[in-house]
């Protein structure tokens, strides 16, 4: 038995994501198929490898992870297998696991990348627009099947990786962006721990976005009042905006992209 689980910007209107879960099980009936999200959005990789990122760590040793947001399908971008510390990946060579690298490389975990060359591991009919269904699918079924990368195709070793926004010191502080929006409504930034930690006090630290103005960090939604817009680190780590019982997004009209700005402590007391 294999685990694998599905990460797509395919919506659940149309049936794609269920066909998906049908070409695996006719190759490997006993795989345990788990949903991260066929609600990425559309062309959105940086919010798949997003949602790779803050899942994996969660599922079991050897777990198979096959992700489709794909706007270059059908083009020469490569799609690829790869063995990535304790799991697997399997999608389009764009990027999308550019943070389950990242945090390989920081582990020093080995890390082996092939390209889906060898077609006798696809479906047999492939088309231009659905190699989720035709090569995706199928390659994922097979390594959960036991079957090695190397028999998959030929070694990568130049992966395309994305450009992570990393947030830029600046004269009053640091210059962050909105990377992620959920489906509550909470704002997610590049501003993570690390970044901060060196600022001083939580309590005393700004943060600014869209002309509103966030006075410190708080650690729960309980300490806001309903309505309230606070300041925090979500589950994944990211420093995010949230409105208690509410929708942080809406009220702020947050696009990803959007600047925010955090102020060290000496140029907020000194205001």
């Amino acid at each position: 038995m294999g685990w694998i689980t599905l990460t797509t910007d395919f919506g659940l209107e149309d049936g794609y994501a269920g066909i998906l879960k049908g070409v695996i099980w006719r190759i490997a009936p006993a795989a345990q198929v788990a949903d991260l999200s066929h609600a990425v959005s559309p062309q959105d990789i940086l919010g798949g490898a997003l949602v790779l990122e803050c899942a994996t760590p969660y599922f079991p040793t050897g777990t198979v992870h096959i992700a489709v947001v794909d706007p270059g399908v059908g083009t020469r971008r490569r799609p690829i297998a790869a063995h990535i510390g304790e799991c697997y990946f399997v999608g389009p060579d764009n990027g999308l696991c550019t943070l389950l690298l990242r945090r390989a490389e920081e582990l020093c975990q080995p890390v082996q990348i092939v390209r889906l060359n060898n077609p006798r591991y696809w479906l047999d009919d492939v088309s231009s627009s659905f190699h989720g269904r035709d090569i995706f699918a199928p390659v994922g079924a097979h390594i959960a099947n036991g079957v090695p990368l190397g028999e998959l195709g030929d070694a990568v070793r130049d992966p395309l990786l994305l450009d992570i926004p990393v947030p830029q010191s600046f004269r009053d502080g640091l210059r962050g962006q909105v990377i992620h929006i959920d489906h509550f409504g909470n704002v997610a930034t590049s501003f993570r721990r690390s970044h901060l930690e060196h600022l001083g006090r939580s309590t005393a630290l700004e943060v600014h976005y869209r002309g509103q103005v966030v006075r410190g960090l708080a650690e729960t939604y309980g300490q806001g009042r309903p309505g309230s817009l606070l300041a925090m680190f979500d589950s994944s780590g990211c420093l995010a905006l949230c409105v208690v019982n509410g929708n942080a997004a809406h009220q702020l009209g947050a696009s990803v992209g959007d600047p925010v700005e955090v102020l060290l402590p000496r140029q907020v007391t000194s205001q």
